[in-house]
């Protein structure tokens, strides 16, 4: 991870990150979860929760550097509190 000044990196606040703070994550996440599904396996759910798990640990040095590197996030991040889950985390 690496913040792109000279491409113009700035916080969004619209559309899915009005609700939470990484909606491409939430997306990985479900679709992990629904490749196990769709491979109706048990065994599947494994790597899919480490993946998840690998995922959510992201989320976390992902936002200490945006809070840290990127103009804004600070108080992007107040104001929308959940990383994945609206009203959860």
């Amino acid at each position: 991870m690496q913040i792109q000044r000279e491409r113009g990196q700035n916080v969004i606040s619209s559309g899915p990150y009005a609700f939470v703070r990484h909606p491409g994550y939430v997306g990985a996440l479900m679709m992990f979860a629904g490749i196990a599904l769709a491979l109706a396996s048990w065994w599947a759910l494994v790597p899919a929760a480490w993946a998840g798990a690998v995922l959510i640990l992201r989320t976390s040095w992902e936002d200490a550097l945006l809070q840290a590197e990127l103009d804004g996030y600070a108080d992007y991040a107040r104001r929308v509190r959940f990383r994945l889950v609206p009203g959860i985390w």
